[in-house]
């Protein structure tokens, strides 16, 4: 049974959702909720785990939400392509470091955790360390979560859960990433 506030009261249950699977969509969803958020003038935190610093829309358009968005791209790229697998995962650690002092912090009402997922399946953090900061957010702040591989215990504590499962995508037909679309 789902609580209701009483009458003429407003209350925020800060919700976790996780995007997952191996379709596209994770972080277009997750930023769906941001900009909702940001058209109520909530301040939103995004921090990028694994995209590096070349030019993407979402990185443009985030530009034109200051001071209401925080936009942290704070990896070094796709670790698939990496030139230094150690500096990677360094770089994920203090992504994860400054994740904790920003939620800790509690300045936004929504935070953004794009391919949070990668650091526990890779083993970069330890699933528990990052499952105790998620369980320790502040009450009212929603947090959203993408990536592929999240685990059974990061579903188990997500209020919200959407797999994301690949059907058809226009590379398997030789059609490269194109602006605006994939990025």
């Amino acid at each position: 049974m789902v609580a209701v506030p009483p009458k003429g009261k407003e209350s925020t249950t800060g919700l976790i959702a996780v995007f997952t699977g191996n379709g596209k969509g994770k972080t277009t969803a997750a930023l769906g909720l941001a900009f909702r958020a940001l058209g109520h003038e909530h301040r939103v935190c995004i921090i990028q785990f694994i995209k590096g610093s070349w030019q993407y829309g979402e990185l443009v358009a985030a530009t034109r939400f200051k001071p209401l968005l925080d936009f942290h791209v704070m990896g070094r790229g796709f670790t698939w392509k990496s030139d230094d697998l150690e500096k990677d995962k360094a770089a994920a650690r203090e992504a994860w470091e400054f994740t904790v002092q920003t939620i800790r912090e509690n300045r936004h009402e929504l935070v953004v955790l794009d391919e949070l997922t990668y650091l526990s399946h890779y083993q970069i953090i330890d699933e528990e360390e990052i499952l105790a900061v998620l369980r320790d957010k502040p009450a009212a702040m929603h947090i959203a979560i993408t990536g592929r591989y999240a685990s059974e215990a990061m579903i188990e504590l997500a209020d919200l859960v959407t797999e994301m499962r690949e059907i058809k995508h226009p590379f398997q037909n030789g059609v490269k990433a194109q602006k605006g679309m994939e990025f």
